[in-house]
């Protein structure tokens, strides 16, 4: 499919329609996905009364399990489905899911569902960003970092709104919300539909296979950024442990009184999304001047950058852990651990998408994508059976650990950087 050039198609905020389409799409996804997960943790405990550690790793399974099942989605949708058909049965299947969590009896069934519409869906999306751009349009990198603030502003609404009702009104009544966020998601996308790149035909995707997707010089690149993968694994086993085992953490261990009123504790889940919502601004810019003077950081500086910062926020939650033992902290140093979490994310997460999508084969741009968010399930895999380890290691060492893995990660990175260098600038050639 030839992508649509530069300038050619019409615009919105110096960008082309589509990619507010697919902001926005993808923005309700999110909110119904992260309102979910608000309440999951708690629902487990204070509902089915699991205990803390079968619920972490329930919790880091059924994360994985999200992030295992774009592998076949991305594959069915770039060889039978096609990406639009594949988002449509996917949104659809995650909206069932989160309406029959209203069953206790259906719990599992309904995390079944929504990991299964998630694989359909998680992979197609992204992969249109790029095809909207002209390979050589320089606003096509930062497209993705916009596009990753759309999943960040749905990730943010999503405490608020479904973290509340489900408090304040019951759980079903959060689940119910964010299923409903996800309908409105599809509505968005079929009625911007006119400005997305189109699928290819049946025909033409039947017949992209080996000669060049599946070519050794084809495959290349897909050496180095299988090791990547593995150093993103094991950064999103300590990464992963937000809205896991420092939302348990949160529970009890801080001091959530503002102004006589208590904070919902599904709010701080907030605060991540937010600095992604505050902060992408201030980091694409700043790429972008150091472009201009050609100074800007490789694709692998900036992640191993960013694992490296989420490991110093670890260690700042040690220190406060140590210091304060059972009493609760501030809220402000929570904000602060937060601030820094959440700049180190932009560092890594998106960049690390679009460096996926950047150098995917032709005709293989939703499946290596998926092979993106594998890491994810991986890495949330792991996150289950590290969770467990809080209650036996104590807050402050489990921070420890936490550092020690994202900070092994950023060296992981900075080793495969020469390698992967290499590779860029082959395929940019």
């Amino acid at each position: 499919m030839t992508p649509i050039p530069p300038r050619a198609a019409p615009e919105w905020f110096g960008h082309p329609r589509g990619l507010v389409v697919l902001f926005l799409t993808e923005m309700w996804e999110r909110f119904s996905f992260y309102g979910m997960k608000a309440l999951l943790i708690y629902y487990m405990i204070r509902h089915l009364q699991f205990t803390q550690a079968d619920a972490s790793l329930i919790y880091g399974a059924y994360i994985g399990g999200v992030y295992l099942t774009p592998i076949a989605g991305g594959l069915l949708a770039d060889r039978w489905l096609g990406r639009r058909r594949a988002i449509l049965i996917g949104g659809s299947l995650m909206a069932l899911g989160h309406f029959v969590l209203a069953s206790e009896a259906l719990f599992f069934p309904a995390l079944a569902l929504i990991a299964l519409g998630n694989g359909l869906f998680l992979p197609s999306l992204p992969s249109q960003v790029g095809d909207l751009y002209d390979e050589r349009d320089p606003r096509r990198g930062g497209s993705y970092n916009i596009y990753y603030v759309g999943i960040n502003l749905g990730a943010l609404l999503a405490p608020l709104v479904c973290g509340t009702l489900g408090e304040l009104y019951g759980w079903h009544v959060g689940f119910g919300v964010a299923g409903l966020g996800m309908c409105l998601g599809l509505a968005l996308y079929l009625a911007g539909s006119r400005y997305l790149p189109p699928d290819r035909p049946l025909a033409a995707r039947a017949a992209a296979p080996a000669a060049r997707a599946w070519s050794l010089r084809g495959l290349l690149p897909l050496l180095p950024l299988v090791l990547v993968g593995l150093a993103v694994v094991l950064f999103r086993s300590g990464y992963e442990q937000g809205g896991n085992t420092l939302a348990v953490w949160a529970e009890s261990q801080v001091d959530r009184q503002l102004g006589g009123l208590t904070v919902p504790v599904t709010w701080m889940q907030s605060l991540n999304p937010l600095g992604v919502f505050l902060f992408t601004p201030l980091v694409v810019a700043g790429w972008r001047r150091a472009a201009q003077r050609g100074r800007e950081p490789s694709a692998l500086t900036k992640m191993a950058l960013g694992a490296g910062g989420v490991a110093l926020a670890y260690l700042m939650l040690a220190l406060l852990a140590a210091h304060h033992g059972a009493t609760p902290v501030s809220l402000l140093w929570v904000a602060a651990f937060f601030t820094v979490y959440t700049l180190a994310e932009l560092y890594i997460l998106p960049v690390g998408l679009g460096l996926f999508a950047r150098l995917a084969p032709p005709g293989l741009g939703a499946t290596v994508i998926a092979a993106w968010y594998l890491a994810s399930f991986g890495g949330n895999l792991m996150s289950g059976l590290v969770g467990r380890q809080l209650q036996m290691l104590g807050p402050a060492h489990f921070f420890v650990l936490l550092a020690a893995l994202t900070g092994a990660a950023a060296l992981a990175l900075l080793a495969l950087r020469p390698w992967l260098d290499r590779v860029e600038a082959a395929h940019a050639a």
